[in-house]
């Protein structure tokens, strides 16, 4: 009996051998998983970080070519239907609320006013009469809304852009 008893409990050593064999396997594969999977989290946090670190950058460009602009506007540096327009798009691009700002509504409908009106290649496929007709509307426009303009320029360097980085 004693020889029954020793063959048997071989039999059990050797048949736990593999479960043991196979729960070691299982528990290296779940921590290379589980390494793994920390590795890709912890890229995911870095592109996070950098993202945010891009996203701040353009947003401090934006603020400070918006001062320019605005400054350069005031100081009549830069033609208010083309200062207007750049400002327009810089603060949609920058900030929605101050887009959106009653101070600020001059450079949308300035904007609008001349959305119509050909740039670049198409400005100078012009004729001259068209050309002068779209200056005249320029003039027309700069002299009705200029206060407003230089107002809202001036309301974005003291308030606007102040409280925002």
């Amino acid at each position: 009996m004693i020889l029954a008893h020793a063959a048997a409990r071989r039999n059990s050593r050797s048949a736990m051998g593999p479960d043991r064999l196979l729960i070691l396997l299982a528990v290296l594969i779940v921590g290379a998983l589980a390494f793994y999977a920390a590795h890709l989290w912890r890229q995911v946090w870095a592109r996070q970080r950098q993202q945010a670190e891009v996203r701040l950058a353009q947003r401090q460009r934006l603020h400070d070519d918006l001062r320019v602009l605005a400054s350069s506007l005031l100081d009549g540096q830069l033609p208010l239907i083309e200062g207007a327009i750049r400002i327009k798009v810089l603060l949609d691009n920058y900030d929605s609320a101050l887009t959106l700002a009653p101070q600020t509504q001059v450079f949308q409908q300035l904007y609008d006013a001349t959305a119509h009106v050909p740039t670049h290649a198409d400005w100078q496929a012009l004729s001259r009469a068209e050309r002068r007709q779209h200056e005249a509307r320029f003039a027309e426009l700069t002299e009705a809304h200029e206060q407003q303009a230089r107002e809202a320029a001036r309301w974005l360097l003291d308030t606007g852009l102040v409280a925002r980085p």
